[in-house]
């Protein structure tokens, strides 16, 4: 029995990986948990520049969920691959970029820089980026203009590009169709959801940027929808992300499509979750018989 898996390519030691945002620069856990243990490491956004994020407060936690503004925080692709991928690439496991930006021109700019690094395992397109060209208007909230970037993209660059959806979208099978056939490798389902939390005393927003993305628990029955629309609509694999906290959640996305699961919100309640995850995962296939994760994708009964 195994728990590895292939993702678009991208061979990992275990279908659960550290999602993009929520595993910092990756040396802060270092004395939290195994980083080793990792199916693999999604990195903070990087974009072309520096970018300060938005302003505090940027995080406020909900009953089943937490609200973050941090925006596009990062130090820039240089910096990133001087300071950053270096400590990342030592622990072995597959190391993916999260690639943002807020022009077409900053994606591209920012994808040829990535195209000279050496060790990384792919790219996670994040076109949930308000598009300055166009008012603050998403990259994905049209399939017609996320397709346009992701073949730009695809175009710059020949690692394995997984383009992350977000759930608030009329027709996910529509978008996850169009980024398919403009050339993405795979798709990673699902980006925070736009929401807002009020202080009733000062009757301010709670967020400094007054609304954010809410990830966690409450996240997730919409991760499952859209992991299940996307896998019905496209023959590309997905890596699932949202709200993924245990085994069972982990097994419940791999049911209805996913390849693999990316763990964020409950890394900062419990750090070794992903390797608890894929201990439950492996204990799970034996007492099933079966051999491999693949086994379980798209095996829902619907």
């Amino acid at each position: 029995m195994t728990l590895a898996t292939d993702l678009a390519g991208i061979r990992l030691p275990t279908p659960v990986l550290a999602a993009s945002g929520t595993f910092g620069r990756g040396t802060e856990y270092a004395g939290l948990t195994d980083v080793e243990g990792l199916g693999g490491i999604i990195s903070k956004a990087v974009t072309l520049r520096p970018c300060a994020g938005n302003p505090p407060p940027r995080l406020w936690e909900t009953p089943c969920g937490l609200l973050n503004s941090v925006g596009l925080q990062n130090r820039g692709v240089e910096a990133f691959l001087r300071e950053d991928l270096p400590e990342l690439l030592s622990w072995g496991v597959p190391v993916i970029v999260n690639l943002a930006g807020f022009s077409r021109e900053d994606y591209l700019e920012t994808a040829r820089v990535l195209r000279r690094a050496e060790g990384l395992s792919g790219i996670e397109l994040n076109i949930s980026c308000p598009n300055v060209k166009r008012g603050g208007l998403q990259f994905g909230a049209e399939p017609r203009v996320a397709a346009g970037l992701v073949a730009a993209v695809r175009e710059v660059i020949d690692l394995p590009l997984l383009v992350k959806l977000s759930p608030n979208v009329p027709a996910l099978g529509e978008m996850a169709a169009a980024v398919a056939e403009a050339g993405a490798d795979g798709l990673s389902l699902v980006n925070t959801f736009p929401a807002m939390a009020v202080d009733i005393r000062t009757w301010r927003p709670r967020l400094g940027a007054v609304t954010g993305g809410l990830s966690g628990p409450a996240l997730r029955p919409l991760a499952v929808r859209a992991v299940w629309e996307a896998y019905k609509a496209v023959d590309l694999p997905i890596l699932a992300c949202g709200g993924v906290s245990s085994w069972e959640d982990a097994v419940e996305m791999l049911l209805v499509g996913a390849r693999a699961v990316a763990v964020g919100t409950a890394l900062f309640r419990e750090p070794r979750t992903p390797l608890m995850i894929a201990q439950g995962l492996k204990e799970y296939l034996l007492s099933k018989g079966l051999a491999n994760v693949g086994q379980l994708v798209g095996k829902v009964l619907a």
